[in-house]
């Protein structure tokens, strides 16, 4: 969160490696391979609901899994049309900030 207010992507583009760009509010950009991603639903297909162990097996998901569609959430996710015709989960705007892969967001 920042002074104004919660991190919010201000822009969002799919490329054609599968890969989706999200720009956000405080300037920042995240880059997140479809996989990457993909991999990190937290549907309850995806994660035991009773549990929250994940259930998903990453090895299952092909690796040049893409979106095929995204759509906004309310004002804070978006929910990904895959190729692999997963459409259940829901990215929020916070959860999407914590995956970013970047080095800078990973300590690295």
């Amino acid at each position: 969160m920042t002074a104004a207010g919660p991190l919010r992507p201000v822009d969002l583009a799919q490329f054609p490696n599968g890969e989706i760009a999200l720009v956000w509010s405080d300037g920042h950009e995240s880059y997140f391979p479809g996989h990457y991603l993909r991999c990190a639903c937290r549907c309850a297909s995806c994660i035991d609901e009773m549990s929250g162990r994940k259930v998903l097996v990453d090895e299952r998901v092909p690796p040049d899994v893409r979106a095929k569609s995204i759509h906004p959430v309310g004002n804070y996710g978006i929910s990904i049309l895959w190729s692999d015709g997963h459409d259940t989960g829901i990215y929020t705007f916070e959860k999407l900030r914590e995956l970013c892969p970047c080095d800078a967001c990973r300590g690295s």
